[in-house]
């Protein structure tokens, strides 16, 4: 019934214990007295609203190209990126300008006609909600002889 081990065994097996339980308990204590300030809250994601026509990852990109991408974080009211840093709401407006250059794939035309980016500062997820506007766009036929179609959108500058 009883498990014969010597007394040195013994000793050794406790010590481990002790030193075991010690090594855990000032990891803890060290983790939870540590005062260090994060970097901040990277981007977590962007979502898109709204795209019918316009491509997911052609938004997506116009978003990163802002500065909304993998590796960015953002500390308090700035966005710090690989290159620059820059605040929020300049960022922001940055993307929406950008979004709104986002065109249908094959053409020059460039549909949204209305973004809204909202961005939260606790998780870093993007939110984009676009509006595409197609009766902005001007569609010229020609002669169906020469079969040359053009469309123009109106676009800002």
């Amino acid at each position: 019934m009883f498990i014969k081990v010597r007394r040195d065994t013994l000793i050794i097996l406790i010590l481990a214990f002790i030193l075991i339980l010690s090594g855990r308990a000032m990891t803890y204590i060290a983790f939870a007295s540590s005062d260090s300030v994060e970097d901040g809250v990277p981007i977590a994601g962007v979502m898109v609203k709204g795209n019918d026509i316009v491509p997911l990852s052609s938004i997506k990109s116009n978003v990163a190209a802002a500065g909304f991408r993998d590796g960015s974080y953002i500390k308090g009211n700035t966005l710090i990126t690989s290159q620059r840093q820059l605040l929020l709401s300049d960022a922001i407006k940055n993307a929406e300008q950008l979004v709104k250059r986002s065109t249908i794939p094959g053409t020059s035309i460039a549909p949204i006609n209305v973004v809204d980016i909202q961005v939260d500062s606790n998780t870093g997820n993007v939110v984009v909600n676009v509006v595409e506007d197609f009766s902005v766009i001007k569609v010229n036929n020609v002669n169906n002889a020469t079969a040359s179609h053009t469309a123009a959108a109106n676009t800002e500058t």
